[in-house]
């Protein structure tokens, strides 16, 4: 007699056939497994990535509010905050900004510069699941350095960031987190070499930043000036982030919650088709 079990119990040991995925909806190990990655990955040197990021923004803040003495005062919406209230709220998120972009623009480029690339590409992740996980662990530097800044600023003398409207803080600190996050994705996929990321960074990223009205109000510009700087997307995130300290915003808060949100979704859209067409990555 044959000693091989009946065919229907052969069936039913098998857990898949042949071709059928196995993970029919989220792989939701792996997405943990590559964003826990992506957060001991900067968090292993968090003096560098964490730590010394928020040290330089505090200290944007002292040289100016030390350097106008703390008597200076911006106009915004027709009222007069102090200076040190106006860009503590533009300095927080700008820091969070620019760390979110450093920590997506190094991910897939140093994977491709290493030759391990194929970590990334390889596991039984989707495109989808790829992306999240790697705008995830940016937007958790992001948060982690913000955080550090706003203590920092709370116990400093003369500076007020006290919430106004914590929705908004949150809106435009996360959007506007995931935004460079997607542009630094966007970024590792294009370049070849560091030397592509550091010409986004800074030819990109920094001028914008900047040009945002981090350290003025855009309402005392020339109206060519203030309609170039309502075409800059950093304009309505730290307008708005500002909004949820102050109460005061250079516009309107619900339109550029809605622009900030557009433009993430365009990105998010970006990514996602660059990735899967593996451009730049797979050949």
């Amino acid at each position: 007699m044959s000693s091989q079990p009946p065919l229907g119990e052969i069936h039913s040991a098998v857990r898949a056939a042949p071709g059928e995925p196995v993970i029919r909806n989220i792989n939701w190990g792996g997405l943990r497994t590559l964003y826990i990655k992506e957060v001991r990955r900067f968090f292993k040197v968090q003096l560098q990535t964490i730590w010394a990021p928020s040290v330089t923004t505090l200290l944007y803040l002292i040289i100016f509010t030390t350097a106008l003495g703390g008597r200076h005062a911006v106009p915004v919406a027709g009222m007069q905050v102090p200076f040190a209230d106006f860009i503590a709220p533009g300095l927080i998120v700008m820091g969070m900004m620019n760390n979110a972009f450093a920590n997506a623009s190094f991910s897939l480029l140093v994977g491709k510069i290493q030759g391990t690339i194929v970590d990334y590409l390889m596991p039984p992740l989707s495109t989808a699941e790829l992306l999240a996980a790697l705008v995830g662990g940016a937007v958790t530097r992001a948060v982690l350095v913000g955080a550090t800044v706003w203590a920092a600023m709370a116990i400093w003398p003369g500076v007020h960031v006290t919430p106004h409207a914590l929705f908004a803080v949150l809106w435009f600190g996360l959007l506007g987190s995931v935004f460079l996050a997607l542009l630094g994705v966007l970024t590792s996929i294009w370049a070849e070499k560091f030397d592509h990321a550091a010409a986004v960074t800074n030819f990109v990223v920094v001028p914008l930043s900047l040009l945002s009205g981090t350290f003025y109000s855009v309402d005392g510009l020339a109206p060519a000036f203030r309609a170039i700087s309502h075409a800059n997307p950093f304009f309505y995130v730290i307008s708005g982030f500002r909004y949820g300290f102050l109460g005061l915003a250079d516009s309107p808060v619900t339109l550029g919650g809605f622009v900030v949100l557009g433009i993430d979704i365009v990105m998010a859209v970006l990514c996602y088709v660059l990735l899967r067409k593996g451009w730049k990555l797979k050949n």
